[in-house]
C-alpha cells in the first residue's frame, strides 16, 4: 500500500518554513512539482532533498498516474503543489486512487497544508500585484502614472469610504478600503522607483506606522498607566509635540482639507495649543451667546456681501458649533444628504 501527499503550501511565508510533517513527508520519498519556480522549492533542495520538476504541460491524469507509481515503488511520493494549488492534479488524484481501490492496489491519499497564512499575509499579494503592474509587460496606465497624476484618486478613494461609513454599508467599506489600500501600494510603488536618496518602499511606510504607534501608546507597550481615553488622548498630543519640538500647533494641517473640516481643525489645534477665545474667534468673544455671535457676522455679510464677510460668517459659525460639540462638516453633510434624498423623491414623484 503507497501513500500519496498532496502537499499544499503558502507562497507568503519565509521559503522553507514548513510543519514538521510537511518536512516528514518530504523526507520520506520523491517530491515532485510542475512549479518550475516554486518558493519553497529552493529552500527544499538546500536540506538535501531533491525536486523533481515535471513538464508542466503533461495532463493532469498522467501526472496522476506518475504519482501513483512512485508512491507503490517507494511507499510514499509527495506531490508539491503549486501557488494556485493544482486542482486538476488533485481530481486526477482523487480518480487515480478510486481506480486503484478496485484492483486492490489501494493507495492511501492525504491532502497536506505545509503552513497557513498569518493575520495580513494578503498584503503581500497586493505588493506582488503592484510589483507585476509597474513592471516591464505589466500594465501601460499604472506605468505612466505619478504622484502627482494619482493625487486626486487618493482624495476620491477616502471619500467613497467616507461614504460608506455615513451610508453604514460594511460592503461597500469592504470594497473602498480596499481602494484606499491600493493607492497606498501604488505611492510606495512609486517611492520604490526614485532616486536613491528619495527613495522608500511600502516597508519603511509600514516600519514608520508600528514604530509611531508604540512610541505613542506608553500604556500599552511600555510600563505607563492612564485613567481612561481622554488621557491617552492627551499622552499622544504631548508625545507628539515632543516629536515635533518648537514647530507650529497648526504646521501639518492638509490645506486640501474640505474648507469646513480645515477651519474646525485649525480652531480645536489652536485651542489645544492654548490660544485663547478672543485670538480664535473674535466674534464669538465679543458677543453675549454663540447665537448672537453668528448674528453680528449674518448682519456684517448683508450690509457688505463680500467674500471675507461670507469667510468671517462661516468661521465663527464653526466656532460656535464647536461649543456645542458639533462637526461643522458632519452638520452640512447630513443636511446635503437629506435635500439629496428630498430631491430624489420629488424627482421620482
Amino acid at each position: 500500500m503507497g501513500r500519496l501527499v498532496l502537499l499544499v503550501t503558502s507562497p507568503r511565508s519565509a521559503p522553507g518554513a514548513l510543519t514538521w510533517d510537511a518536512w516528514a513527508a518530504l523526507r520520506a520519498g520523491p517530491v515532485f512539482t510542475r512549479d518550475q519556480d516554486h518558493p519553497h522549492r529552493l529552500a527544499i533542495e538546500a536540506a538535501g532533498i531533491p525536486v523533481e520538476a515535471v513538464d508542466p504541460e503533461l495532463p493532469a491524469i498522467a501526472l496522476a498516474r506518475l504519482l501513483r507509481s512512485a508512491a507503490q515503488e517507494s511507499g510514499v511520493a509527495t506531490w508539491l503543489a503549486g501557488v494556485r494549488g493544482d486542482d486538476d492534479v488533485a481530481r486526477a488524484v482523487g480518480d487515480v486512487v478510486t481506480q486503484s481501490s478496485d484492483v486492490g492496489d489501494d493507495l492511501e491519499l492525504e491532502v497536506l497544508h505545509g503552513n497557513w497564512d498569518l493575520p495580513g499575509a494578503r498584503l503581500l499579494d497586493v505588493v506582488a500585484t503592484m510589483d507585476r503592474l509597474r513592471s516591464p509587460g505589466g500594465c501601460p496606465w499604472d506605468a505612466k502614472q505619478t504622484h502627482d497624476s494619482l493625487a486626486p484618486y487618493l482624495l476620491e478613494e477616502a471619500y467613497e469610504a467616507f461614504q460608506a461609513i455615513e451610508d453604514q454599508d460594511t460592503v461597500a467599506l469592504r470594497e473602498d478600503l480596499g481602494d484606499v489600500l491600493l493607492q497606498v501600494a501604488f505611492h510606495s510603488r512609486l517611492a520604490e522607483e526614485a532616486d536613491p536618496d528619495e527613495r522608500w518602499t511600502i516597508d519603511d511606510v509600514a516600519g514608520d506606522l508600528v514604530a509611531k504607534l508604540v512610541r505613542r501608546h506608553p500604556h500599552v507597550f511600555g510600563d505607563r498607566a492612564v485613567s481612561g481615553p481622554e488621557e491617552v488622548q492627551a499622552n499622544w498630543d504631548l508625545i507628539k509635540a515632543e516629536e515635533k519640538g518648537d514647530r507650529s500647533p497648526v504646521e501639518g494641517v492638509p490645506l486640501a482639507m474640505a474648507a469646513l473640516s480645515l477651519a474646525e481643525t485649525l480652531q480645536r489645534k489652536a485651542a489645544k495649543a492654548g490660544l485663547t477665545p478672543d485670538l480664535i474667534a473674535p466674534e464669538l468673544f465679543a458677543a453675549e451667546t454663540p447665537a448672537a455671535a453668528v448674528s453680528a457676522a449674518a448682519a456684517a455679510y448683508e450690509q457688505e456681501p463680500t467674500v471675507l464677510n461670507a469667510g468671517a460668517l462661516l468661521w465663527t459659525a464653526v466656532a460656535a458649533l464647536r461649543i456645542d460639540a458639533i462637526d461643522p462638516e458632519a452638520a452640512l453633510r447630513s443636511r446635503s444628504r437629506e435635500f439629496r434624498d428630498r430631491l430624489i423623491e420629488e424627482a421620482g414623484g
